[in-house]
């Protein structure tokens, strides 16, 4: 993909629908790697369907939970993803064989994980009614991260650009910044409604490029942030917002944000109805509202980290909006004039020979003595768009893309087949492999591929004190509701709560399920 070639010359920003990808079951939430190649989308009956976003096709799908899938993350070199599952599972997964490496189990639900930026060792996790924890997966040690108030644990949290520091807000307004390696306090402020009156943060969000990141709070007030200012002010600091986002007609709340892939632009997600609000950050105006269909809720948005792109859910279908491309195929040579009129031409008496005879042979200079120079065919420069500011070369062990098997219209009972010498010992009738009990069954399993059987996943329990086990998911339902809970496994029904219940009848119907 040659970015050179892609760059808008315009506005940097989608305007309008470029179709849906549909996962079959209900998507929840989705994220793309680090390039934008690939799409990894949480299902509401706890698959991981990853897509490939260069040719909007499925490149694998991992069964990896039972319960729906509430939130997802790509490591640095895309080679890992972890997951986390309304159940309180979080599972770390290769993502070219599908395989989960660990999982951790924690007490209460999980409403974010995050990737270290740049050490694939750490995961920053934030359980219900609980202070954040940072996971380290080689050795499945845990530190529970200080919080302001211990009576308040409706804390989020967030990863810096590079990982430096950890960003936690909680539910009076406060936000903390914490050193990622030693969990000092290095700044704080509170966030205020211009009097002294405060507001609960429900998310924070940094971007790709520059300093910059975003407060999502209940006062339906987006915040934008210098990163750098923050550190300068330390403890206790008062620093401005440079920007202040909101709809100030209908005063909509905002279900998800993020920026846009180079940092200047930032897009909402409202949580009454599938729209999508763009900003440009600079100036502060609203450059775009794109409507999806009416009645529909909106569960999550990302913007595609190196082109105007932006991936939205609702109903369970993952919506696409780009730029609207418009196809030119006339090519003119170079020299080539556009009249508005007839013009009369004089032409030359040497035009239209094949030969020049009076010609004079230029000197080369310029372009033309460039091109007598060899050029280099070879070496590769590195993407700018792939690189960070610090890196001078791409990661070329990254995985950008997934080998996708061919489908076969009539597949047998085992596509891949045992080796022949095993195929020939099941054949004979002494071997006993006529019986077909459900026993036998579950004990050919594990060679059924040929290969190996497959290594016993740990799981480790995550121990957190004064933290309450028997929450609910906002995903499921209202709390207090038993059966919610029972029913967590992608067949909620009808409670008010709910936002994948609607959507999931109406799967049912249409035999998708």
């Amino acid at each position: 993909m040659n970015l050179e070639l892609l760059e808008s010359f315009g506005q940097n920003y989608p305007e309008e629908a470029d179709g849906t990808l549909d996962c079959i079951s209900m998507a929840l939430t989705c994220t793309f790697n680090r390039w934008g190649t690939l799409l990894a989308v949480g299902c509401n009956d706890g698959r991981i369907v990853i897509w490939d976003f260069l040719t909007r096709g499925i490149a694998k799908i991992i069964s990896a939970h039972i319960h729906p899938v509430c939130s997802l993350s790509w490591s640095r070199d895309g080679h890992k993803l972890v997951s986390a599952s309304t159940d309180n599972i979080v599972s770390q997964w290769d993502v070219l064989t599908g395989d989960c490496d660990q999982r951790f189990r924690f007490p209460s639900p999980i409403l974010k994980l995050q990737y270290h930026p740049r050490d694939m060792d750490k995961v920053l996790v934030c359980p219900m009614k609980s202070a954040p924890v940072l996971l380290t997966l080689s050795d499945s040690k845990h530190v529970v991260l200080p919080v302001d108030d211990d009576s308040d644990l409706n804390v989020v949290a967030a990863f810096d650009r590079r990982g430096e520091y950890i960003y936690t807000g909680n539910a009076k307004g406060k936000i903390l910044v914490l050193n990622t390696n030693t969990q000092d306090l290095v700044a704080s402020f509170r966030v205020t409604t211009g009097t002294s009156n405060t507001t609960a943060i429900k998310s924070i969000e940094f971007a790709r490029k520059g300093s910059c990141f975003l407060i999502n709070t209940a006062d339906r007030i987006i915040r934008v942030y210098d990163g750098r200012e923050i550190l300068t002010c330390g403890r206790d600091g008062e620093p401005e917002p440079m920007q202040k986002l909101q709809d100030l007609v209908n005063r909509t709340p905002w279900k998800r944000c993020c920026f846009s892939g180079d940092g200047e632009y930032i897009v909402a997600g409202s949580a009454r109805q599938h729209a999508l609000y763009i900003w440009e950050k600079s100036i502060g105006n609203l450059v775009k509202i794109l409507h999806g269909t009416r009645g529909e809720l909106l569960l999550d948005v990302a913007w595609h980290p190196v082109r105007p792109i932006i991936a939205s859910i609702s109903s369970g279908v993952v919506s696409i909006w780009a730029q609207n491309q418009v196809e030119n195929w006339s090519a003119f040579a170079p020299d080539f004039k556009e009249l508005d009129e007839n013009v009369e031409y004089e032409e030359r008496e040497s035009e239209f020979d094949i030969e020049d005879e009076d010609k004079s042979e230029p000197e080369q200079t310029g372009a033309d003595a460039a091109e007598d120079e060899e050029v280099d065919v070879t070496s590769v420069d590195p993407i700018p768009a792939f690189c960070s500011s610090d890196e001078e070369l791409e990661d070329y062990k990254a995985l950008l893309y997934l080998p996708i098997a061919p489908e076969v219209e009539d597949p047998e009972e085992n596509p891949f087949g045992p080796p022949p010498d095993a195929a020939g010992q099941n054949a004979t009738p002494d071997d006993g492999s006529a019986h077909s009990g459900p026993g036998d069954k579950k004990q050919r399993q594990p060679s059924s591929d040929g290969g190996p059987p497959k290594k016993k996943i740990r799981t480790t329990t995550i121990e957190l004190q004064g933290v309450p086990n028997d929450e609910v998911h906002p995903l499921l339902g209202v709390k207090g509701d038993s059966k919610s809970k029972k029913k967590a496994a992608g067949r909620p029904k009808g409670s008010k709560g709910s936002l994948v219940a609607a959507a999931y009848k109406q799967h049912e119907v249409q035999g998708l399920d």
